[in-house]
């Protein structure tokens, strides 16, 4: 479809973690208009990765579990209508979030969380997910509850002290999906939806879980909503996190705006 859209098309398979970002690069040296990640979230934000600082347009055919940011930003996901949007080529943009680390920063382009929901990315059995989807993420949530001792994250909100049991920092507005936990994101520019879940302990963790597929997440008891261009976390070195759904290692030592904002191509 991309063909007949006129759109000439070299595909390239990503191989290992880390290459979707130096093949991106690769074609911003080549001087290539799009790069177009086929793929879901984690993918998008590797190859946004290469792209940062250039003119490349970033397209997106989403293929993965979740797909939150081709939702965020209504992205077409059936072959015809993406095809025909990433032949159009008009733009939307994005401004993606960094995390810094000991080991250097890792770009996301939805969201990052430390705590509970970054436990489970870390230990969500790839086979099950495979299998079982965005169920497999309600089993692990389970699995989790019980084991998971929800330590109590200390951080610095654009230098305001604050404390919570798992903590999101969102780009957008939607989490898991199609389901809402930050109102006020808006992902185009800088800054960041930071949300704080306050209340800890397994029947917390329950009551979280149950209010998200009604949309409720962001509304629920002891959920406080900051608006922040950085957070910097303090001695969490034990805590997990995760981006864009993928592993993160453990809480960063802060969080900031990209240098730049990406283009999109949104159809």
């Amino acid at each position: 479809m991309l063909i007949a859209n006129g759109v000439r098309l070299d595909l390239v398979e990503i191989r290992r973690a880390g290459h979707a970002e130096a093949l991106a690069q690769e074609a911003v040296l080549r001087g290539e208009p799009m790069v177009v990640a086929a793929g879901g979230d984690s993918t998008i934000a590797e190859v946004a990765n290469g792209l940062l600082g250039s003119r490349t347009r970033l397209g997106v055919i989403p293929l993965g579990t979740a797909n939150v940011m081709a939702h965020e930003l209504g992205l077409p996901f059936a072959p015809k209508p993406a095809a025909a949007a990433l032949a159009f080529g008009r733009t939307c943009t994005l401004w993606p979030g960094q995390a810094n680390t000991t080991h250097g920063t890792r770009l996301f382009v939805q969201m990052l969380g430390v705590g509970f929901d970054a436990q489970v990315v870390h230990n969500l059995p790839f086979r099950l997910k495979i299998v079982l989807g965005k169920g497999a993420y309600v089993i692990q949530s389970l699995r989790e509850m019980s084991r998971y001792p929800l330590p109590l994250i200390r951080m610095r909100i654009d230098g305001v002290e604050a404390e919570a049991s798992s903590v999101i920092i969102s780009k957008g507005r939607l989490y898991g999906g199609r389901f809402q936990v930050a109102a006020d994101a808006v992902p185009g520019e800088p800054g960041f939806s930071v949300v704080l879940f306050e209340r800890s302990g397994p029947a917390a963790a329950m009551m979280y879980g149950a209010a998200l597929p009604l949309n409720l997440l962001g509304q629920a008891p002891g959920v406080r909503h900051v608006r922040a261009r950085e957070i910097e976390f303090l001695q969490n070195a034990a805590v997990p996190a995760q981006t864009d759904g993928d592993r993160a290692g453990c809480a960063p030592l802060s969080v900031s705006d990209a240098p730049a904002p990406i283009q999109i191509v949104a159809g």
